[in-house]
């Protein structure tokens, strides 16, 4: 049985999943948007078997406390919390850093900011390091001066108001529990309706409002008409704010682990999630054509930037999975534990 537990980690009040303080060896566990520190359940169980795991809600997710993000620091609210939060619990020695999804960038603008603390490096279905959205190219070349088509304006709000409503049905693509079971996963997969019912109230925690989920926008005249604002999670990852490319100079190089799912349709070439591909598709009309504003090809971005850590002196490696979506760690549980374990081991 895993016990919340409360920190507080100077500036703000920090919930986490632990297990296993006994041991020396600490793995830092970073959950993705739209989901909570819960998504870690079973790894944290197993994992926690040899190690210290520490698997904190970020703010705005779960039961930390709510304090307003800046998205103008881009994902620099959550890691300065991290931060604070390996700080308060006394950690002097080096940890393992492990994100999914958005906590990929959280983990990865760790690793600039602070990399003397980290033994290694681990990306799950990571962000680009050009954020999401609006822009093109392996080199995340901009679409626009505006950064259309990224932030808070982006996300459905059939979505936005389900989450809102405390919505745990299925009754609707639109649904959290849909959204998870047709786009976390790669269908026919599913967790145990046990396990789904906590992962739906670990999506329902999310702050809704400006501040957090999913941030405010601003209206422009340039395809799709909407831009970023400056506060709230979708805004964080607006390549306006977001950009984690000088992890390729960092003096000290952490190993880094990159797994994905083959079949992922969040971050992808072809994000079903970005506003390219659905104006590409005809959802959304007026799609001024791939020169102007293409799919993001957000995993050629990222191996992009790993060759050039690589070329630099550090060492990736990448590993994909057959018929997976975007939840490795939950997907192929027993696959990702092997490669990851023998990866820290290392």
């Amino acid at each position: 049985m895993l016990t919340k537990k409360n920190i507080q980690a100077n500036r703000i009040n920090l919930a986490y999943l632990s297990k296993g303080e006994d041991y020396d060896n600490i793995i830092i566990l970073i959950h993705g948007n739209v989901s909570s520190c819960i998504f870690w359940d079973e790894i944290i169980d197993e994992l926690g078997k040899k190690n210290w795991i520490l698997a904190p809600d970020l703010r705005g997710y779960g039961d930390t406390e709510a304090l307003p993000i800046d998205a103008t620091k881009g994902v620099r609210d959550w890691s300065e919390d991290i931060k604070n939060f390996v700080d308060a619990l006394g950690i002097k020695s080096k940890f393992h850093i492990v994100g999914w999804s958005l906590g990929g960038g959280v983990a990865m603008q760790y690793v600039i900011d602070y990399p003397e603390d980290i033994s290694t490096l681990t990306l799950i279905s990571p962000v680009s390091p050009y954020g999401f959205g609006g822009t093109k190219g392996i080199q995340g070349e901009k679409c626009n001066e505006s950064f259309s088509g990224t932030g808070g304006g982006t996300a459905n709000p059939i979505f936005v108001q389900r989450l809102r409503d405390n919505d745990k049905s299925e009754d609707d693509n639109n649904s959290p529990k849909s959204v998870m079971n047709n786009f976390y996963f790669k269908p026919p997969f599913k967790v145990d309706k046990a396990r789904e019912d906590k992962f739906v109230q670990g999506m329902l925690k999310m702050k809704i409002e400006d501040d957090y989920y999913p941030g405010n926008y601003e209206d422009c005249v340039v395809w799709p008409y909407t831009a970023p604002g400056d506060k709230g999670i979708n805004n964080t990852l607006a390549p306006k704010y977001f950009n984690l490319t000088s992890i390729t100079e960092i003096d000290k190089k952490p190993p880094i682990l990159w797994v994905r799912g083959k079949d992922d349709q969040i971050v992808s070439d072809n994000s079903f999630f970005d506003l390219g591909t659905l104006g590409k598709l005809g959802f959304i009309p007026n799609w001024p054509g791939d020169e102007v504003y293409p799919s993001q090809p957000m995993v050629s971005q990222t191996r992009e930037i790993f060759n050039q850590y690589k070329a630099n002196g550090g060492i990736y490696k990448e590993i994909v999975f057959e018929k997976c979506g975007h939840s490795p760690h939950i997907e192929k549980q027993e696959e990702f534990l092997e490669v990851f374990s023998e990866f820290i081991e290392k």
